[in-house]
């Protein structure tokens, strides 16, 4: 009888026992150079004030101090580390439907974004193509429209000033589109771009919004700058967590950890832009020539982009599903959005033909 009250006790307590504090490592794609790495300090932060020591602690590390950029991805899938902050463009290799979940060319704005991702789907797809590679995933920063292209010594007016240029540029589709206005992609890494300006292997370049390519000393090594940033008409920012860490929290835990993720990506969209503003008189003060391309161009680059999207959707059912969904939230937004104009959240642009997305999403 005692050996079974004592076998029952010690399963009881076993059942009850408070779980051990999980304590995490997380890195990022961003060296601390570059402002981006803001974003992730800033949630890793919430999320340690929020959370109790004895359930949750993050360790965050800056860009390549643990691993390169390139291989944050791979560290987290494989379990090396257990968080990774990242913008999703950079694994399109892996799989095309990430491209969508980073950026667009020419059709969200950072508030389509969050309005997506909150209420229109778009959190659950993130977890789909993420869920592929034994990932969750929580978006937990936003920006607006990138800054455009950087050019050393030739001015960039009208889509014809393409012709020829080798440009960094980050992003599949926004490569493609780029071929099609005349110009030809250099992929490199953010914490690249100034030597590769510097040394003339490049023509000109894009990276970010006006505070981060400011942190990144571009004002130094080029002298004109086209705008809008049509290629990235917004960017979206998170956070990979291997899928088995993530199950091994509380419920209450990962809920905190959500709504940091939350917090944080309305912090970030009003401390981008306005860092994005101080940085624009920035480079005027330091005699940068800004021009903006006129109406007429920017129309003809969506219908590009339109064109663009469809080929890149069409070559993947995921990314076809993510897109469609895009443009599904585009088109039930519209008949508010356009109703409210002028007093409104962005535009309602002239997008890709859902029907042909819809039929290649399978």
């Amino acid at each position: 009888m005692k050996t079974l009250i004592a076998t029952t006790a010690l399963a009881l307590a076993a059942t009850t026992a408070p779980a051990l504090a999980e304590n995490w490592t997380m890195t990022t794609t961003w060296p601390s150079s570059l402002e981006l790495i803001e974003i992730d300090r800033h949630f890793v932060k919430l999320a340690n004030d929020m959370i109790p020591d004895d359930q949750l602690t993050i360790e965050f590390f800056d860009g390549g101090e643990l691993v390169p950029a390139g291989e944050v991805f791979g560290a987290v899938e494989s379990g090396t580390i257990q968080a990774g902050g990242d913008w999703p463009g950079y694994w399109a290799g892996r799989d095309s439907a990430f491209s969508p979940l980073a950026t667009t060319s020419s059709l969200f704005n950072a508030i389509d974004y969050v309005n997506w991702i909150k209420e229109w789907g778009g959190a659950e797809l993130y977890n789909e193509v993420y869920g592929k590679f034994g990932m969750v995933y929580l978006p937990y920063g936003v920006t607006n429209n990138e800054s455009g292209f950087r050019t050393v010594d030739k001015p960039i007016r009208t889509t014809e000033d393409l012709q020829g240029l080798q440009l960094r540029l980050s992003g599949y589709e926004q490569g493609k589109l780029l071929e099609k206005l005349g110009g030809s992609q250099v992929s490199m890494a953010g914490g690249e771009i100034y030597q590769a300006l510097e040394r003339g292997v490049i023509d000109g370049a894009e990276f970010s919004t006006p505070n981060v390519d400011y942190s990144g000393g571009f004002q130094q090594v080029t002298k004109y700058w086209s705008t809008p940033g049509w290629h990235q008409s917004a960017s979206v920012f998170g956070v990979m967590i291997k899928q088995e860490n993530w199950d091994a929290l509380s419920p209450e835990t990962q809920e905190m950890l959500k709504v940091a993720a939350d917090a944080n990506l309305l912090w970030s969209l009003s401390f981008t832009e306005k860092r994005a503003t101080e940085a624009y008189q920035k480079f005027k003060d330091d005699g940068i020539e800004i021009t903006r391309l006129d109406d007429a161009t920017l129309q003809n680059i969506q219908e590009q982009a339109n064109a663009t999207i469809e080929e890149v959707a069409c070559e993947n059912p995921l990314a076809a599903k993510v897109y469609a969904s895009m443009i599904s939230y585009l088109q039930d937004y519209a008949q508010w959005r356009d109703a409210s104009a002028p007093f409104n959240l962005g535009r309602t642009p002239a997008g890709p033909d859902l029907a042909a997305i819809e039929g290649c999403a399978g």
